[in-house]
């Protein structure tokens, strides 16, 4: 089966957009975060909540979308244990030595630890204790702050692999959706969530207590594996694209005034919740939709993409956090700081990849990389091989007398 372009381009810009909402986040007034530059706005809370209530749901479905060229392979332990060692290497190798720089600065920041980065990891190493409040995970002693996707997908996909002949059943209903239905009953396990989940299981992120988070979670990720490589309804997404559009704009206005209560409305928490649920799906299927419909082309940056996206997604955060802590005292101002800061985090990502990730073997499965491409073989004409100059007392070009006696 040919490659899917847009399945590919999609992960990309999927985790494209997760480096732009950190990139975000220090700047935005209200949110909490590792650190956080003096220069907040507030009019940033809603651009950032329109992105935030779908961009990690996009990226759950497309992993599962994923899973649907590698269940391909019969051999489901064999999956597994592919599954594992791109995912659960990362994470051990990205929680000791990528991410302990983001636990320091946040620490030192607030007065919590004391500056010395190496007193600091031999602290760590051993598992704290710490201050209360010291870093994002103090009181788990480490952190893998924004590597919880890796154990999420690593659940997600042992789940989806034991469960396998069960959820299998419902995938024959769900290709089978068109127009209205396609648009509605993929919202309603997400809305019966919300009204029994979310109530009681805020978002943790600590992968024991985050109940409504892996519903939501799991749920889009077997709904990407049911799409899978399914053409008539990728046809159907991509028909019902402008619509998918036009009700992620409408819904996402009515959760605006369910949340602010503008127009003399009572806010409604709860009914937001629900209208929130409407608005996610339908950006899902609309970016789905035009995604099949301009990006399912072999475009040339796609091999590198492929390679890039997943150690631009282990690095980015602490690159963004170190360029924080070099440059908040410089007091760049509101535009020129979040501009560097963004600078210094892509050129960080592409000079580290690039350099070294990707070319240095030992350090590619750290990174969730396979074996590097070969190098394609030139395709000249071999050249004949020379004669060798003939013994003595031997014709030019007779083979060697035999040495066998």
């Amino acid at each position: 089966m040919n490659r899917r372009h847009d399945v590919d381009a999609l992960r990309a810009l999927a985790f494209g957009l997760v480096i732009l909402y950190h990139v975000a986040m220090p700047y935005v007034e209200g949110w909490h975060w590792h650190l956080k530059s003096e220069h907040l706005a507030a009019w940033l809370q809603w651009p950032m909540r329109a992105l935030n209530l779908w961009r990690m749901d996009l990226v759950f479905l497309v992993s599962g979308l994923a899973m649907g060229f590698l269940l391909r392979e019969p051999d489901r332990l064999a999956v597994l244990r592919q599954r594992s060692l791109r995912l659960l290497l990362p994470l051990v190798f990205g929680m000791a030595v990528v991410v302990p720089y983001q636990a320091y600065a946040q620490g030192v920041a607030q007065g919590l630890i004391e500056p010395g980065f190496g007193a600091f990891l031999l602290r760590y190493y051993s598992g704290g204790p710490w201050h209360a409040g010291a870093f994002d995970g103090w009181d788990f002693g480490v952190t893998w702050n924004h590597l919880w996707y890796l154990p999420y997908l690593w659940v997600y996909t042992a789940l989806l692999l034991a469960l396998h002949p069960l959820l299998a059943r419902g995938r024959r209903r769900f290709v089978a959706l068109r127009g209205a239905r396609l648009l509605v009953q993929p919202v309603l396990p997400l809305a019966l969530y919300s009204l029994t989940l979310w109530p009681h299981f805020p978002p943790s992120h600590d992968l024991v207590h985050d109940a409504w988070l892996h519903a939501v979670y799991f749920t889009l990720f077997v709904y990407g594996w049911w799409l899978g490589v399914d053409p008539p309804l990728w046809a159907e997404i991509v028909r019902l694209r402008r619509r998918a559009l036009v009700l992620a704009v409408l819904a996402f206005g009515l959760y605006a005034v369910c949340r602010t209560g503008v127009g003399g409305f009572a806010p409604s928490v709860p009914t937001a919740r629900l209208v929130a649920d409407v608005y996610r799906w339908a950006v899902i299927l609309a970016v789905l939709g035009h995604a099949g419909h301009h990006l399912n082309r072999p475009w040339h940056w796609l091999a590198w993409a492929r390679e890039s996206v997943y150690p631009w997604y282990l690095l980015h955060q602490t690159l963004i956090v170190a360029a924080l802590v070099w440059l908040l005292p410089l007091r760049l101002g509101p535009v020129l700081e979040p501009v560097a800061v963004l600078g210094f985090t892509v050129a960080g990502c592409w000079l580290l990849t690039d350099g070294a990730v990707r070319r240095l073997r030992w350090l590619r499965p750290l990174f969730g990389l396979g074996p590097a491409p070969r190098a394609a073989r030139a395709t000249q004409t071999p050249r004949p091989p020379r004669p060798r100059p003939a013994r003595p007392g031997t014709r030019a070009g007779a083979p060697p007398p035999s040495t066998r006696r």
